[in-house]
Order: C-alpha cells, then sequence, then structure tokens
C-alpha cells in the first residue's frame, strides 16, 4: 500500500507516488465515470494499481494498493 497523489492536467491523468519519486499517466481505467472512477488502473510504466472506486474529485490523494509490475 503507498500513498499516492491523482490529478488531471488537460485530459491526462497522473499517478504520483512520492516514496519513490515516480510519476506516470494512467493509460486505463477499470472504471471511468464521475460517480463510480478507479478500480484497476494501468499506468504508462506498466504497472498495475489498484485504487478504491468512488466519485471522481481530482486532485487528491489516495492509499492505492500496487498488484503488479
Amino acid at each position: 500500500m503507498a500513498k499516492v497523489m491523482l490529478r488531471e492536467n488537460d485530459g491526462v491523468l497522473y499517478f504520483y507516488v512520492a516514496k519513490k519519486d515516480m510519476e506516470e499517466t494512467i493509460e486505463s481505467l477499470e472504471f471511468d465515470t464521475p460517480e463510480n472512477w478507479g478500480g484497476e488502473v494501468e499506468l504508462s510504466n506498466g504497472e498495475t494499481w489498484w485504487i478504491q472506486p468512488g466519485s471522481k474529485q481530482l486532485p487528491k490523494e489516495e492509499v492505492c494498493k500496487k498488484i503488479s509490475d
């Protein structure tokens, strides 16, 4: 589990892990509606993470779980 910052800029979603100084773009989302946003996400570096689904209110800090490299 890691604390990450999620933000959006010009339609691009960013996923930042401060502890690793890693910022990647989110390539795909399992759930992508304003009311139900998150789930399994794939990053531009190929890693897969889990974001607890909820309303899309960005920017926000979220505790996420890494699923695979």
